[in-house]
């Protein structure tokens, strides 16, 4: 009897526990929801997942290379029957009867008798319509029936610095690598660059050109500088250099062209046998840096450190008349600071024949406004 009030007993504190463990679970249960309905921050964590599609649609320039391809030439430049230099260029118009090349007149410019070579290997000798130095433009000529294709000209205005562009030419003066191509982007545009027309180491005028980091080698220079279109917007020139040497234009990444509304206002006027007609002051003259160590050391106390010293003015010129006098030291055309004879030769020829120009010169301590009338022609 007593065994079975303990088992009784014992049965009913186990029922007990299990109800107050039911219990317990409910209440717990209960008051976790209640503080999660009205606490949720501590227990909610929002994932978002941001899905982007990229389309890889970069496949090359192939096809704008085939629009201009065959409309790029070798040009051959000879001088007493002897193969003198290469270089490239590009047929840019043509008319019933005649074909006409644009290329750069540093790579004609010595030679007597100029071909062209074409992509499949036909050589035609060309006429020399014109040419000119300071521009660096030169037009060929020859007969329409020996040309296939035409380039299609594009916008060097339009174009924007990050564009891709690219050339073709013949790099390093070879038939071997004929019909190079490179690509890169367009680095800048209107980048002021020192030329050399002599063949020195010092600019004798500068040149607004575009910026590319396509290389651009020997054997490029005429050649075209090209848009993603196929479009031409440049000549490439191995003359346009950022640190004045005319030997080389490429300077690690960085090479120029002219831009191709340029090129083609001096070649319109080139096709037709015209001059291109510059103002001229009248003036011999050196940078003033030079002048003060190689000439005329009595300049170094002179009272301005930079400028182009005027070493002699010619009766009668528009110097002359304008007032400038040998000895003087102009410092500023058209009120920008001239630094050079490259930078104040840029700015006269930015003017036409019969212009104005202002010109501030230094003088016995002093500076003039003077006013320049340009109704002289450079000779």
């Amino acid at each position: 009897m007593e065994k079975n009030s303990e088992r009784k007993l014992r049965e009913n504190n186990n029922g007990k526990y299990f109800l107050v463990g039911i219990v317990m679970f409910f209440v717990g249960a209960i008051s976790l929801y209640a503080i999660m309905y009205f606490y949720p921050a501590p227990f909610v964590k929002t994932i978002t997942e941001e899905t982007r599609n990229v389309n890889i649609t970069d496949t090359g320039i192939a096809d704008a290379v085939e629009k201009v391809y065959d409309a790029v030439v070798v040009v051959k430049t000879y001088k007493s029957k002897q193969l003198y230099s290469t270089g490239t260029g590009f047929v840019y118009k043509k008319d019933d009867n005649t074909a006409y090349i644009l290329t750069n007149n540093h790579v004609i410019e010595s030679g007597d008798a100029i071909y062209v070579e074409f992509t499949d290997g036909r050589q035609v000798e060309t006429t020399v319509e014109g040419k000119d130095v300071y521009s660096d433009i030169a037009v060929l000529s020859l007969s329409a029936d020996e040309v296939t294709i035409v380039a299609k000209m594009g916008s060097s205005e339009d174009a924007r610095v990050g564009d891709t562009v690219f050339t073709v030419g013949a790099p390093i003066n070879s038939d071997a690598y004929s019909g190079t191509v490179t690509r890169g982007i367009l680095s800048g545009k209107n980048r002021l660059v020192g030329v050399s027309t002599t063949n020195s180491n010092v600019s004798d005028i500068m040149m607004s050109v575009l910026q590319t980091d396509a290389a651009i080698n020997s054997g490029n220079s005429g050649g075209p500088l090209v848009n993603a279109n196929g479009e031409i917007i440049g000549i490439t020139s191995l003359k346009l250099s950022s640190s004045g040497s005319s030997t080389t234009a490429s300077i690690e990444g960085m090479g120029f062209a002219i831009p191709i509304e340029t090129a083609l206002s001096y070649a319109e006027k080139l096709e037709n046998g015209a001059s291109i007609e510059r103002p001229s002051l009248g003036i011999t003259m050196r940078n003033l840096a030079d002048a003060m160590y190689y000439h005329y050391p009595s300049l170094n106390n002179i009272g301005v450190d930079t400028g182009v010293y005027v070493e002699s003015v010619t009766d009668e010129s528009p110097a002359a008349t304008g007032g400038i006098k040998a000895g003087d030291v102009i410092t500023s055309v058209d009120d920008r600071e001239i630094t050079d004879l490259a930078y104040l030769r840029y700015l006269l020829y930015n003017h036409s024949v019969g212009d104005t120009m202002k010109v501030t010169i230094y003088r016995d301590g002093d500076y003039k406004d003077l006013t320049i009338h340009l109704n002289q022609k450079a000779s």
